[in-house]
């Protein structure tokens, strides 16, 4: 990312940029990183339901549905990001296909989900500061918010170990670049 935007690498907004707020918590996702969590999504992406918790760039939401997710919806606590975000799909012209909520993730995963079909995608790409990788899993499967077969993704940066996941959760696949690590799990 240079110059506070990050670029969608595929699909019908391949190349478009997004605007990222100058903030220590919004790290977006490198595109190398994308390429492959986008590259083990594809058979599950078309018509998928999305969510992107703690949002941050909305990147990872935007990403998606550039690849044909049928939905997303972006997560994060920032008003400013969440304007920024809500901004962007103007712009994109996906205020159907993207929705953005200004809610504390973690709070907003405790109520039971409301309407709607559940997620098919999850990502889950915290700021470096927060440890809520266990915590959102639980939540995500306690409230009814995974379809059966979803796919979770997981981002760490600087940690050698995967995430401490609860007990039913499988890591599928895991990768590396720099000091960010990555983790596709499921739940059995």
């Amino acid at each position: 990312m240079a110059g506070g935007r990050v670029r969608i690498i595929a699909g019908r907004w391949r190349g478009r940029r997004l605007t990222v707020e100058d903030e220590p918590d919004v790290r977006p996702t490198p595109d190398r990183v994308r390429e492959t969590l986008f590259n083990w999504l594809a058979p599950d992406l078309p018509g998928a339901r999305c969510l992107d918790l703690l949002a941050g760039s909305g990147v990872l939401g935007f990403e998606a549905v550039s690849r044909g997710a049928a939905h997303a919806v972006l997560v994060d606590h920032s008003r400013a990001v969440c304007d920024r975000l809500r901004g962007e799909c103007d712009r994109l012209g996906s205020a159907r296909a993207v929705t953005v909520i200004e809610a504390d993730a973690l709070d907003w995963l405790t109520r039971p989900r409301a309407g709607g079909a559940p997620f098919d995608v999850v990502f889950v790409d915290p700021p470096r500061r927060l440890e809520v990788h266990r915590e959102a899993a639980l939540r995500l499967a306690m409230h009814g918010w995974l379809a059966p077969a979803a796919r979770v993704w997981f981002e760490v940066v600087r940690r050698r170990e995967p995430p401490d996941l609860p007990d039913g959760w499988n890591l599928l696949k895991s990768g590396r670049a720099g000091d960010v690590r990555y983790y596709l799990a499921a739940r059995d």
